[in-house]
């Protein structure tokens, strides 16, 4: 989706897999199967698939080092501590999706509650309470994470970190610099030499 996420898929053998999988989440059986189709992730992993994306684009990470990386975003993103269950009914998920799809579609956009409800043809109230049910998280927390999922791809691009700020609809350079920070631990500045910027 133009404006969303970029994706890094992964194929990795069975073997791999198995060894790297905590038991809880597979099905006891002959054939390797996962217990659920998805897996959320937290700011951390998403910031090392940013990482791993650009130092691969860029030709700055290779082979031995390429591999070691990959395996630990994978063995982070399945652990039980940084990933999350699936909550509430395919009703319920259904109409969050379709929440995260609006937010998606314009990152740049400050919604209010009144306008997501409009959009959704439900009242804000419940979809503040079905969201956090669903995603375990305040809807507009993800929605400040999907503007810097969205900084961590566009970053390499841009020298003016302000202006990247401010099309992403963070109010000032100092707030999308204390939001990403406390993401990611680091700065965008500390980001940008960290990916050769």
């Amino acid at each position: 989706m133009a404006g969303g996420d970029r994706s890094l898929v992964v194929v990795l053998s069975e073997e791999f897999l198995r060894e790297l999988a905590p038991a809880p989440i597979l099905i006891c059986s002959g054939t390797l199967r996962f217990r659920e189709q998805h897996r959320r992730i937290d700011p951390q992993a998403q910031s090392l698939v940013a990482l791993l994306r650009h130092r691969l684009t860029n030709g700055a990470l290779e082979g031995f080092a390429a591999e070691t990386q990959l395996l630990s975003l994978i063995s982070h993103s399945l652990g039980p501590r940084t990933s999350h269950e699936l909550r509430g009914t395919r009703a319920r998920r259904s109409l969050v999706d379709r929440v995260k799809l609006l937010l998606l579609s314009d990152l740049s956009r400050r919604w209010t509650l009144a306008e997501i409800g409009a959009e959704m043809r439900a009242s804000p109230v419940y979809l503040t309470q079905l969201f956090r049910q669903v995603e375990e998280v305040p809807l507009y927390r993800y929605h400040l994470r999907l503007r810097l999922a969205r900084a961590l791809d566009l970053m390499p691009h841009h020298e003016d970190l302000a202006t990247l700020a401010l099309d992403l609809g963070f109010s000032s350079h100092a707030h999308f610099t204390s939001a990403f920070r406390q993401a990611y631990g680091r700065t965008p500045s500390e980001f940008q030499r960290s990916i050769g910027h």
